[in-house]
């Protein structure tokens, strides 16, 4: 590993992730890179390069931050040969694979090739002549005062679904954790490779999430009785469109991949950041009793 691509948080304190990557660089004799403006603030010894350079010229990606500095990391890596690492410097941290503490030996175990890569999907999102890629999710949002999301769900160009909803959420399943999660979608394993759609609060006949196949064109179609809504990509109002717009989408298997270590796998994680519990009708197992006890 010859080249280190660092992604900071605009905001979170990374000095001492930052230091710990530099120190394990300078062991190894490998350069350090980051994008000129995030590590200015820093007066680090890192090389400035510009955000296409960083992806391009990386072949590991480190993202200090949380969900959206992975997600960014995972837009700079798109198409690259680059996997990212994400070192978890917030609260929840459902993408990263290490916290602080554990970076150099992480950084080791990598160099090594003592890792694996996880694809990950992508979403690309045509609006007008422009597109946009999404790690996470693609989501038509109402506008608070101008009605509800009223949108019609086209798969390879048939007529599939309509929603009326606060807003129509299309995910990756990486996504599922995400905003379609808190709508009330399931959650999916990475390694399916699907497009999951998931109302958010519904006020309509139908009111069930799908899963699309990912070979099928989506297409998004603002019918008549909508009002004006927000395309959040990964968290972010890209544009606004008004009734009778729409927005294409295309699934895109492995746009970026993201480094695993054996450490814990997704199911582990998902049932410990999402704080997901058992029912109350099951008691839990007594500790060290086994199926047949």
């Amino acid at each position: 590993m010859h080249t280190i691509g660092l992604v900071l948080h605009p905001q979170r304190d990374s000095a001492e992730a930052v230091a710990a990557v530099l120190r394990w660089a300078a062991g190894k004799g490998a350069e350090v890179l980051g994008v000129g403006d995030e590590i200015k603030r820093l007066n680090c010894a890192a090389t400035a390069v510009s955000a296409r350079e960083l992806g391009r010229r990386s072949d590991l990606l480190v993202s200090l931050g949380g969900d959206g500095t992975m997600l960014r990391a995972m837009r700079l890596a798109d198409g690259q040969r680059a996997p990212v690492l994400g070192v978890n410097l917030g609260k929840l941290g459902f993408l990263a694979e290490v916290d602080v503490p554990e970076l150099p030996r992480a950084l080791s175990a990598i160099d090594r090739q003592d890792f694996t890569v996880e694809p990950r999907l992508a979403i690309d999102a045509l609006v007008g002549s422009v597109t946009l890629t999404a790690f996470n999710d693609v989501a038509a949002v109402r506008v608070p005062g101008e009605g509800s999301a009223v949108v019609a769900v086209r798969v390879a160009g048939q007529p599939f679904v309509s929603y009326a909803a606060d807003a129509v959420i299309v995910s990756t399943p990486a996504g599922s954790t995400a905003y379609s999660f808190s709508a009330g979608g399931p959650i999916m394993s990475p390694s399916v490779e699907a497009l999951l759609v998931t109302p958010a609060a519904p006020h309509s006949a139908y009111n069930r999430g799908v899963v699309l196949s990912v070979a099928d064109p989506v297409t998004l179609e603002l019918l008549p009785t909508s009002g004006r809504l927000a395309i959040e990509v990964d968290g972010r109002v890209s544009c606004y469109l008004e009734a009778g717009q729409g927005i294409d989408l295309r699934s895109r298997p492995a746009g970026a991949s993201v480094v695993r270590l054996g450490q814990t796998t997704f199911y582990q994680r998902a049932r410990r950041k999402l704080r997901i519990t058992d029912s109350a009708e099951i008691p839990a197992p007594l500790p060290g009793a086994g199926l047949d006890d």
